[in-house]
């Protein structure tokens, strides 16, 4: 289990990941984005640590950037930032 402190002074979520028994690595359903202070700095990690690039960093326009990667286990997930 992996805990996500919230601050609530600032902007942002907090949450929990939590490894499940008989769960699945699920490609088609909701992708969660994790906030980064350049998703290109992260997307460099992650290929070295047994994930997948998916889509590399690309604009959104006036809302930053977004990545889409895949994990050691066929989850996917998203990175987001502004620069």
């Amino acid at each position: 289990m992996k805990a996500f402190k919230t601050d609530m002074e600032h902007y942002g979520a907090g949450g929990a990941l939590v490894k499940r028994e008989n769960a699945s690595p699920v490609t088609g359903g909701t992708i969660v984005y994790f906030g980064v202070e350049d998703c290109a700095v992260e997307e460099s990690r992650i290929e070295a640590s047994g994930g997948q690039v998916i889509k590399p960093k690309m604009s959104i326009g006036e809302f930053g950037f977004v990545c889409v990667c895949m994990d050691t286990e066929g989850n996917l997930f998203g990175l987001s930032s502004m620069i």
